[in-house]
């Protein structure tokens, strides 16, 4: 029996038609939750809703494209209309439109930050108005990623728009925590149909596929494993023994879970009177400019072949 229960209470996951969301909607509904499934797809988001209930739990699922007002009020009106209330938010829902700065267009990025940012916003906002109404707290927890943390290529509009989300987790912590309402970002690494584009990874995904474990220097080394590996973390932060735990950015992935710091002054300088261009130039390769911070998502460390 798993300490962790959550019977009783409603959850509404974003973008859980497939992939990781769906591994969060049947972690919660495994632990007790009813789960209000989201997907655009409808064949998708009744196939995964009955993926959950075929397995003991209870579902209904919610077609809808996350980005509006709109969309957000008629996703927790669902939960609230089959469940009575909503006690639990994943802001999952999610797509790329990946290109070079100098080719990323209006819509590209548009899109995007539609989808991540501002879903995230309205279904946030949506859900914490229905769970300060009900007075008994809950948990948001709005999915981020490594490119949010530390840019990636090619990716402008994904790492600006999760960026921000794990600004909003931190703020929303302040502004909720009277109301006993916890906020976190988690941060997944899994195969999934965007990390199975990445050449390092492509074969070991593969060879899972096929029933072959991923090795250790994947699991441990570099934290990646499959999406239900990333999905324990989201009925635990929805929990009782996650109600300390708010405003942090919690990575998942393989066998490891990580906890991300948040930005913070790495070294500092000071100058009499202020500084000039040029006193700036001499003080920076040996003052705060000695270790200039590393950006991007560090390639796999693949073992040597012999």
């Amino acid at each position: 029996m798993s300490s962790i229960d959550l019977t009783g209470r409603a959850a509404v996951v974003t973008g859980s038609g497939r992939g990781l969301g769906l591994a969060y909607a049947h972690a919660l509904a495994a632990h007790g939750a009813s789960v209000v499934v989201n997907d655009v797809d409808a064949a998708v988001a009744e196939a995964a809703a009955k993926s959950i209930t075929g397995a003991g739990g209870t579902a209904v699922a919610e077609v809808v494209a996350v980005g509006t007002t709109q969309a957000a009020d008629r996703l927790v009106a669902r939960a609230v209309d089959e469940f009575g209330r909503l006690d639990v938010l994943v802001t999952n829902a999610g797509i790329l439109r990946d290109k070079v700065l100098w080719k990323m267009t209006d819509d590209d990025f548009d899109a995007v930050v539609t989808t991540h940012l501002k879903g995230t916003f309205t279904c946030a906002r949506a859900a914490a108005v229905r769970m300060r109404e009900q007075g008994e707290g809950g948990s948001l927890i709005l999915v981020g990623s490594p490119a949010g943390q530390r840019g990636n290529f090619g990716q402008t509009n994904y790492a600006a728009a999760k960026a921000g989300i794990a600004a909003m987790a931190r703020t929303w912590s302040m502004e909720l925590a009277r109301a006993n309402i916890t906020v976190n970002a988690i941060v997944p690494v899994a195969a999934t149909a965007m990390t199975e584009t990445i050449p390092a990874f492509a074969p070991y995904i593969e060879a899972m596929r096929n029933g072959e474990p991923l090795p250790d220097f994947l699991r441990k080394g570099e934290g990646f494993g499959t999406p239900e590996d990333c999905a324990a973390l989201v009925p635990f932060l929805a929990s009782e023994a996650a109600r300390g735990v708010t405003g942090q950015c919690v990575g998942i992935g393989g066998d490891k879970v990580a906890l991300w710091s948040h930005p913070q002054e790495v070294r500092a300088a000071y100058a009499d009177g202020g500084w000039t261009p040029d006193s700036l130039a001499a003080a920076w390769p040996t003052s705060v400019g000695a270790e200039p911070q590393t950006v991007g998502i560090p390639a796999p460390k693949l073992p040597e072949v012999s």
